[in-house]
């Protein structure tokens, strides 16, 4: 499983790993070394006393113990120096001996052919050696403790100056064309060579978004007054008396095309001049009265293919919204509903403050309609010559207007498009994503 810490966790967790290592190791070496220590002074001490012990003149003075904690035995010996059965097995120099439950230290030596044992009782060892072993532990426990700590306050403030950086850069896309440059604020170090990367990457967007709204601007205007030409020319051919009905119908189909993509350029156009922020209010049309239009628009179109157009019209659907905008969105979810279905019907379903486009067409499979909303994506059967530009341009005009499209499927086949001109309350945003299934 891959779990994933902010920095500042992982920040701490290193430093406590890390000291958790250190303090084992050292309460390792404490205790080791003073194992070996100790044992090195018990043989030092225990071959002392065994050798002092010797040096006495007569047996009798044997008794006399140098250490309470030791016991003298000898081959030979009398009353209680006497050597046990349990000893004679020992070897020459110094081991641990067990007597029962008790453990030993033992010394032995063999003089003249006589052997002569020196034990030590390890209780008074062994406690000792709780009592170092309670010392690390607790040593080490708060060791471990103190790390998390300070690695808490020194994460805190080695993070700072990230947190700071993250903070600016979030901000700085509803301030894009004024954001002052980052790097001035922070040190030669690596947040201040991540702070120029990111001023770099700001002043290529800042340029690639200039270019794009000049682009769309200029190419916008231009086209508008070819179009202009295109409708007037429609015009003067629809007022020609000898036009027959074939070619009147071509004319009238040319004079429709022209002012769709008149209103395509206008919606584009202001796009372009109103990105970050809400449009301009300009016209303004209720849904029904856009709703009428665009049925007068498209009916003919989509009975002429075989498709029944079914419309469900609200009485109450007298809210006012940008005329332009609301005209683009409806419009193109009525083209690609033409666009898709061969059989059956598109439906129009007006609301008080929404509307909805279903169709009985081909679909969108599931896993496809995050994508849809993309620009140049297109569905599975690519069919006349569109680029894929109709949703994406419905989702941007949505966001812009703080409006919400869904797409949902519909059984057996088919899809529909639900858009809700007040979904965002007032003032906020819809969510980046606006597709739900």
């Amino acid at each position: 499983m891959d779990i994933k810490h902010s920095l500042k966790q992982r920040i701490v967790i290193v430093f406590a790993l890390m000291s958790t290592v250190v303090a084992g190791v050292f309460a390792v070496g404490i205790i080791a070394t003073v194992h070996i220590v100790e044992t090195r002074l018990t043989i030092i001490s225990l071959s002392g006393n065994l050798h002092r012990q010797l040096t006495q003149d007569r047996i009798e003075d044997w008794r006399h113990r140098p250490e309470k904690d030791e016991l003298f035995y000898a081959d030979d010996g009398i009353d209680d120096v006497a050597m046990a059965a349990d000893l004679k097995d020992l070897k020459p120099g110094f081991q641990k001996f067990f007597r029962g439950k008790n453990a030993y230290y033992a010394m032995v030596e063999t003089v003249g052919g006589r052997r002569y044992v020196l034990l030590r009782d390890q209780r008074e060892f062994k406690k000792r050696e709780r009592i170092l072993l309670g010392v690390v532990l607790v040593g080490f426990i708060l060791s471990v403790l103190l790390a998390i700590l300070l690695g808490r306050l020194l994460a805190s403030r080695v993070m700072a100056p990230v947190s700071r950086l993250a903070g600016q850069v979030r901000h700085r896309d509803q301030l894009l064309e004024l954001a002052p440059v980052l790097a001035g604020d922070y040190a030669r170090d690596e947040v201040g060579a991540l702070a120029r990367s990111f001023d770099e990457t700001l002043g290529r967007l800042r340029a690639a978004l200039g270019r794009e709204k000049l682009f769309t601007s200029d190419v916008s205007h231009e086209l508008r007054t070819p179009l202009m030409v295109l409708a007037t020319s429609c015009e003067l051919l629809l007022e020609y008396p000898r036009l027959d009905d074939r070619s009147r119908t071509q004319v009238q189909r040319i004079s429709k095309a022209t002012a769709g993509m008149n209103q395509l350029v206008e919606t584009f156009l202001l796009l372009a001049r109103t990105e970050g922020k809400n449009a301009p209010s300009g016209q303004r049309s209720s849904l029904s009265q856009i709703a009428e239009e665009l049925v007068e628009v498209w009916r003919p179109a989509i009975e002429d293919k075989g498709l029944a157009f079914v419309v469900e019209p609200c009485a109450d659907a007298n809210g006012l919204y940008n005329t332009a905008l609301l005209r683009s969105v409806m419009g193109n979810l009525l083209r690609n509903a033409w666009h898709y279905t061969d059989q059956g019907f598109i439906r129009l379903t007006l609301s008080p403050h929404s509307f909805s486009v279903e169709d009985t067409g081909i679909g969108i499979p599931l896993e496809k309609q995050q994508a849809m909303f993309q620009p140049f994506v297109r569905g599975d059967e690519q069919r006349g010559e569109g680029l894929g530009l109709g949703l994406s341009l419905v989702q941007r005009i949505c966001g812009n207007q703080h409006w919400s499209v869904i797409l949902s499927n519909r059984e057996p086949s088919g899809c529909r498009f639900t858009v809700d001109l007040e979904a965002s309350g007032a003032g906020q945003r819809p969510s980046a994503n606006p597709v739900r299934r």
